[in-house]
């Protein structure tokens, strides 16, 4: 059985090698956690948000920069193919940890997750728990996690804090930015999971997305991140069974489809729970082939108009 955790290690040492060059900063936690500041005091640069975005997925997805136009504006995207869809994306890149303690708040995702087995309901659908001596988790945070924390973490996992790494990157950077692009797939992944649908038939997976542009605020960069996966991102699926599900797990079947997602946000008094989870994590197209069949469909759309007011009415 793959582990994400020891398959992910190697672009861990790599990102620590390489901090300087990469715009990034390596801590020590007073009790000995790796601490790897990929965006919040630090800038970051795209290649740190590449090594994030395949870290937090285990080692299991490629993913690459390129370069496209969005109504003849130029802008990065984000291009990924997976490599073991299940685990690469529910048994590790899926944001399925919530941190909370005293003032510290984060989602947490990436290998760890398959130690602590957060949620249990996850692992027990996709029948894969990681056995390893190391941890390594990845925080979506605007602040670096103290010594409580990483104790916390590790006794989760079960492993030595000298054996656990934690990777952190604000919203509001580019590492950021490229690592929630980089989930495309794992949100019509969790979706068809919420569905129901039976995910081992799953073959093949690859997305896109575009980059978000770095917002002044954690809410206005809330609001641009998820608008590139909701209005402009794709994902293609191979599968050995065609079921009704795909028709369903596009972004235009959500009521709310159509206004950027800032200003849901805001109206809900930046609280994601009071939105709703289906907009929030539905790609804005899906290209399904069925292998049995041969048959290839195609759902949703693409929505350049609404992203690009996101792009430049967070300019508050």
């Amino acid at each position: 059985m793959i582990s994400v955790n020891k398959n992910a290690l190697p672009s861990v040492l790599d990102l620590i090698r390489n901090a300087e060059i990469l715009g990034i900063k390596v801590y020590t936690s007073a009790n000995g956690a790796t601490v790897i500041d990929c965006g919040v005091k630090e800038s970051g640069c795209h290649e740190a948000g590449l090594q994030f975005l395949k870290i937090c997925a285990g080692g299991l997805i490629e993913p690459s920069i390129v370069h496209q136009s969005i109504a003849g504006q130029v802008f990065p995207f984000v291009h990924l193919t997976v490599k073991h869809p299940i685990i690469a994306c529910l048994g590790s890149q899926k944001a399925g940890w919530v941190i909370r303690m005293n003032d510290f708040f984060a989602m947490g995702s990436g290998p760890a997750r398959a130690l602590a087995l957060k949620p249990k309901g996850t692992y027990k659908a996709i029948h894969y728990q990681d056995t390893s001596d190391i941890a390594i988790i990845a925080l979506e945070a605007g602040v670096l996690p103290d010594a409580d924390i990483c104790a916390h973490i590790a006794e989760k996992c079960g492993v030595t804090l000298s054996n656990l790494y934690v990777l952190v990157a604000s919203t509001r950077s580019i590492v950021g930015s490229i690592q929630i692009s980089g989930r495309i797939v794992t949100m019509a992944m969790h979706k068809l999971e919420d569905m129901g649908y039976d995910l081992t038939n799953i073959v093949n997976a690859a997305g896109r997305s575009p980059v978000a542009p770095v917002k002044k605020t954690f809410q206005q960069a809330m609001g641009v991140t998820n608008d590139c996966n909701i209005y402009y991102g794709s994902v293609i699926i191979s599968t050995k069974f065609y079921s009704d599900e795909f028709s369903k797990i596009t972004s235009d079947n959500s009521e709310m489809y159509g206004r950027p997602f800032y200003e849901l946000f805001k109206n809900a008094n930046y609280n994601f729970v009071n939105i709703g989870s289906y907009l929030g994590f539905s790609p804005a197209e899906l290209t399904v082939n069925d292998c049995t069949t041969g048959n290839v469909y195609h759902f949703g759309r693409l929505n350049e108009e609404v992203l690009l007011e996101s792009f430049y009415a967070t300019n508050e």
